[in-house]
């Protein structure tokens, strides 16, 4: 296919994309998530031309609600244990794969080397890359790539985490022992704005499912020539890449005082799975293009998924982009926006009253300042009448009353009681919890969709790693310290890997409940001193591991005792 036609061919298709994404809903996809996003963030008023007379009073609930649910479906511990179909993977293998690693950490570098019909070696590889998925979620920085991914989905309706290979990265790792031939490239993951993904087919919600996938930028000009160059790209096409005006979402919708990028120019990089002759198998390619020129001709991303994780918060029937509570939420915001406005101008005015006053009785200027004298020159009745306030009527009650019921139902409806948002006093604990527990239960659904794409990132590291990354070693880190698992994603490749996510607990009092629970095994002799020490929360003692040697040291009673009091302190 000819550059010209393909470049036009790939911005048609973007356009097809725009013009779906413009029809959902009443505003379109793009100006509902703006607005969206201004309510998020407390500019509730923007637009309202409601001048500069008044107080605008907000009282932000949407942020609020939106921080909530957010922290409930984000806080809880996320481990992930990977597995291939079709190979056991009994206790006892999980414990032979254990004592095999500690041998390995402790200098018998044959310890992982396992006879028989290899699934031994596989558990330990599962193993290996378990650990490896936190060591991995650290160097990304996986949290705060989740609070922004969670903050876009509960604002926009989806969130995008979009993971690539970048062959700058340095690992630190040499291909050889003489430590001549570094090893580089990784994996670099980025949360994606929904505006800026485009789906080939956008009334499917499986990803792995769709046609192609168009992923747009803006991007300079000089950076998009010097990528041609990079990829050998004719210098007509070189010279082709110019700037050019904002295209789709872009133009029309942008507010008029935010800042025109007028020296960048629309990239998009088309996502594309490219069938065998018979059907049997498939490449996942891409290619990158703009305006007049092909940027990176198509390759092969080398890895048989689409790397697009997608996360939504509300599903909708026949579509692959989510649906943002916010856009239902504004209503009732603006309308308890409009009574607090109201209620405190009507305040204002009952403390700091109109004043009227007889320009023929008063002749000097009147500045309202507190002990003002004011020369009136006439009689007594001048004197009335020269200067008086209009009282306005009085604000209603009902009104208060009607601002406060809006705000307690919205919340209460969103599934944000007050028990929920802490603002109760902790006198009875168990009480409490099962009230969280009761207000969280609509959030299930939205945690099980968030834990399955969870276990989609999971999956497409994977597929990375056994198909990127050849013969290096994998960086571990655990109770033996850091050191490296020999590894060769090659003869792994064809396994089919399985992800499942391991959640843990992460109510107010889980770390209380955990240290009582820990207290009371101890005391009765079912935990040992170091097993009572392994378990603790993390964080919860100081310098935790020099009180561990202590104790294997000196496991006396007495020790105990200073422990549990220790503990029992420090969790007070």
């Amino acid at each position: 296919m000819d550059t010209e036609r393909q470049v036009s061919e790939i911005f048609s298709q973007y356009e097809s994309g725009v013009a779906y994404k413009n029809g959902l809903g009443k505003r379109g996809l793009y100006r509902q998530n703006r607005i969206n996003e201004r309510f998020y963030a407390g500019d509730q008023w923007y637009g309202a031309h409601c001048g500069e007379t008044r107080p605008l009073v907000r009282h932000n609930l949407i942020k609020r609600i939106g921080d909530y649910k957010m922290a409930m479906v984000g806080s809880n511990p996320v481990s992930v244990q990977f597995a291939a179909d079709g190979v056991d993977a009994t206790v006892a293998m999980g414990e032979e794969v254990r004592r095999s690693r500690a041998a390995y950490c402790a200098g018998e570098k044959d310890a992982l080397t396992f006879d028989g019909d290899g699934a031994m070696q596989i558990n330990s590889v599962m193993t290996a890359l378990s650990d490896y998925f936190k060591v991995t979620a650290e160097r990304l920085k996986l949290p705060m790539l989740q609070d922004e991914l969670l903050k876009k989905a509960y604002q926009t309706g989806t969130g995008v985490l979009y993971t690539y290979w970048d062959s700058r990265v340095r690992t630190g790792l040499f291909a050889d022992e003489a430590k001549t031939r570094p090893i580089t490239g990784d994996i670099a993951c980025e949360v994606l704005d929904i505006e800026n993904v485009y789906f080939g087919d956008p009334t499917e919600a499986d990803v792995q499912a769709q046609p192609y996938i168009l992923l747009v930028r803006r991007e300079s000009v000089e950076a998009l020539r010097r990528q041609a160059r990079r990829y050998h790209r004719p210098q007509a096409e070189i010279d082709a890449i110019k700037a050019d005006k904002d295209t789709g979402f872009m133009a029309g919708d942008r507010a008029a005082d935010e800042p025109r990028d007028a020296d960048k120019a629309t990239v998009i990089t088309k996502l594309w799975k490219e069938w065998n002759e018979d059907g049997t198998g498939f490449a996942v390619k891409a290619v990158t293009v703009c305006k007049g020129a092909v940027v990176r001709p198509a390759w092969e991303l080398g890895v048989r998924l689409y790397p697009l994780a997608v996360f939504r918060w509300e599903s909708r029937a026949n579509c692959a982009y989510g649906d943002s509570e916010v856009t239902f939420l504004i209503p009732n915001q603006i309308a308890i926006n409009r009574m607090l406005t109201a209620g405190v101008w009507a305040v204002m005015n009952m403390g700091m009253p109109i004043m009227v006053v007889n320009g023929d009785v008063v002749t000097g200027d009147v500045s309202n300042d507190p002990g003002q004298v004011l020369k009136v020159y006439g009689g007594a009745e001048d004197v009335s009448a020269a200067v008086r306030y209009v009282n306005p009527p009085a604000f209603s009650s009902e009104a208060d009353r009607m601002i406060w019921s809006l705000i307690d139902n919205t919340l209460t409806q969103s599934g944000a009681n007050d028990a929920a948002l802490g603002d109760v006093a902790p006198n009875n604990t168990s009480a409490i919890l099962a009230v969280r527990e009761a207000a969280s239960l609509p959030m299930q659904l939205v945690k099980a969709r968030y834990y399955a794409f969870y276990e989609e990132v999971a999956r497409i590291w994977a597929e990375f790693w056994v198909t990127q990354y050849g013969a290096r070693a994998l960086k571990m880190r655990d109770e033996s310290g850091t050191w490296y698992f020999p590894f060769d994603g090659a003869r792994y490749r064809d396994l089919l890997i399985t992800a499942r996510v391991d959640v843990g607990a992460a109510t107010v009092w889980s770390e209380s409940q955990c240290v009582q629970t820990l207290d009371s095994l101890l005391e009765r002799g079912v935990l040992t001193v170091e097993q009572y020490l392994k378990r603790l929360p993390k964080g919860l003692v100081p310098d935790l591991e020099g009180l561990r040697r202590d104790a294997a040291d000196n496991p006396a009673a007495e020790l105990i005792d200073g422990v549990i009091e220790e503990v029992a302190a420090v969790d007070a």
